[in-house]
């Protein structure tokens, strides 16, 4: 049986003494060092009555790495909070830092929680920033990649980026806002108001919001359009009142990026709409709207699919399955690819929709009839041509149809 990730960190972990006084030093940097290099985007540190239970997540799915003894969950935690300027002495409430000082281009977060049986760390790896820095390596499907690239160039108007946590919504808009940056060659006046900022992005004027002293995302988005933008990128659309301003602003010579928690392109604008967003708004200012999720790829290991109850009951004449080698140390994937859909708010017919507050139901038929490629349809072309396996769709996009969250 193949190696898994996890064996060589849980034999150096066992190889530490919890009773010498470096222990928490040592296996909080032997941790970071393995989360980075097997590429985890979240290490989850929860205290249980057995111990200090250790997970990553790769890929979008968590792995068990180790259960530490509980005498060493304390000081494991504290050295977490340590590195991130956290308050050690404070073991009773929520607390947010970042460690300073990490490999070049890699952005470490860590937060702490109150539990039943102690201070919980989750720790956020983010990936190099240059990795997805192109628009073109994101791994959208050219005909979406063609018309993102078009959208980029207008002068006005709003483009929503859609999708649960951890869909690659951040990534997809610094990939845009580099490519309006490259594209514009100094030309256009770019600003982003984001909490918090996550990666430098060359010609963009950058600000992090500090709710503290009422500069929210709101306030600061009335504020950033006096600094003469011309394209503007909310981090996130949270509330009413943040999301009237950024239509507002669409309307009057700004193209606007944001992000939007929404199950699916015409739920967005469901969602939108039930928040008191005026419809005529959503009509005139809504560009596009893309809705993305990312599935794990298939290794190259992946036989192909001999039953057909192997398809789960997907649309799909052929399928390929994990199988599990040295080089994906047996998880059968490597990697992860984006399915997405675009929604363009073009056709007259979807426009009529949207002025009078239609159910999602009517406004994705109408945009699927306006020539849009649903996100479980893109899915089901990448089980096909063998991107991904039936069972890591249903696990991304569940049994029955997109919904919003």
């Amino acid at each position: 049986m193949p190696e898994k990730l996890t064996d060589p960190l849980r034999a150096e972990f066992a190889a530490l003494d919890p009773a010498n006084s470096q222990y928490a030093t040592q296996l909080v940097e032997r941790l970071l060092a393995a989360g980075r290099a097997a590429e985890a985007s979240d290490l989850h540190l929860q205290p249980t009555a057995a111990g200090l239970d250790v997970r990553w997540r790769i890929d979008g799915v968590l792995e068990h790495v180790a259960t530490l003894p509980p005498r060493a969950a304390p000081n494991v935690i504290a050295r977490l909070k340590v590195l991130a300027e956290l308050l050690t002495y404070r073991n009773d409430t929520p607390q947010e830092g970042r460690i300073r000082g990490g490999e070049s281009g890699v952005e470490i977060r860590v937060s702490t929680l109150p539990t039943l049986y102690g201070e919980k760390a989750v720790v956020r790896l983010f990936a190099d920033r240059n990795r997805y820095a192109a628009l073109d390596s994101l791994g959208f499907d050219s005909d979406m990649l063609a018309a993102l690239g078009r959208l980029l160039a207008e002068t006005s108007g709003a483009v929503l980026v859609t999708g649960p946590a951890g869909s690659g919504k951040t990534t997809t808009l610094y990939a845009c806002l580099r490519e309006i940056a490259a594209q514009s060659a100094g030309g256009r006046s770019l600003a982003s108001l984001e909490d918090p900022i996550e990666s430098a992005v060359s010609g963009v004027a950058q600000s992090q919001v500090n709710p503290a002293i009422g500069f929210d995302l709101s306030a600061g988005l009335r504020f950033l359009l006096r600094q003469d933008p011309e394209v503007i990128m909310v981090g996130e659309i949270r509330d009413a009142a943040t999301a009237e301003v950024a239509f507002q602003a669409s309307l009057t010579g700004h193209l606007v990026l944001s992000s939007f928690h929404a199950g699916g392109a015409a739920g967005a604008i469901s969602r939108l709409s039930d928040m008191g967003i005026a419809p005529y708004l959503l009509r005139s200012g809504i560009l596009a709207i893309v809705s993305q999720r990312l599935v794990r790829k298939l290794c190259r290991c992946a036989r192909p699919a001999a039953a057909p109850e192997a398809l789960l009951g997907l649309p799909v004449e052929r399928a390929w399955l994990p199988a599990g080698c040295a080089e994906c140390r047996g998880s059968g994937y490597q990697g992860r690819a984006v399915v997405a859909e675009m929604l363009l708010a073009e056709a007259s017919e979807l426009g009529r929709a949207i002025l009078s507050r239609s159910d999602k139901t009517q406004l994705e038929q109408l945009a699927v009839r306006g020539g849009m490629i649903p996100l479980r349809e893109r899915a089901c072309q990448a089980v096909a041509a063998g991107i991904t396996s039936p069972a890591e769709v249903r696990r991304v996009l569940g049994l029955g149809d997109v919904r919003d969250e």
